[in-house]
């Protein structure tokens, strides 16, 4: 009984330290990025085969994006990436994410509190896993990228937690 309280106060104290972790990295951002013409352009629908999908994705991409899996936490390159850039959907390059937006969660996957173009973006119900959840995805194509959650960092309170193996970084000056 001890060992579980023990247990629960560690697991709770590591919790604690990165909300504290998130809210502190989240004022070291950088500078805004502007949407360019193309980025906010009115989409266009990108429909694919599975057999085409599976002809440009990579094994972990297609798992996810077509297949809504979820990559391992901490796996994801991107969990690293701080210059200043777009991040987009790895299956069409639509522009989904900027790094004005992106926070360390804590989580093990890349974090945004808001997405770059509100129009390449929609959440859809999800209640895999025995559990209600916002599924994030591409407007484009329709791409699993990951999920929304209510406890991310101020003004926006969201945290888009999405899987590194779905987008994909442009750098911009």
């Amino acid at each position: 009984m001890k060992k579980k309280l023990l247990l629960l106060a560690a697991t709770l104290s590591l919790s604690a330290i990165f909300l504290v972790r998130a809210e502190e990295k989240k004022t070291e951002t950088t500078a805004p990025v502007t949407a360019s013409e193309t980025d906010a352009a009115p989409l266009t629908k990108l429909e694919k085969s599975e057999a085409e999908w599976k002809a440009v994705l990579s094994a972990a991409q297609f798992s996810v994006m077509r297949k809504k899996g979820t990559e391992r936490p901490g796996s994801s390159e991107l969990l690293q990436e701080h210059r200043r850039g777009v991040f987009k959907c790895a299956g069409c390059e639509t522009a989904l994410f900027a790094s004005d937006a992106k926070f360390e969660s804590g989580t093990g996957w890349p974090s945004f509190s808001k997405p770059f173009v509100a129009a390449n973006v929609f959440t859809s119900k999800d209640d895999s896993m025995g559990m209600e959840r916002d599924e994030v995805l591409c407007a484009r194509c329709g791409a699993h990228l990951g999920h929304v959650f209510d406890d991310g960092p101020k003004p926006t309170g969201l945290r888009y937690c999405l899987n590194g193996v779905a987008l994909k970084f442009e750098p911009r000056p």
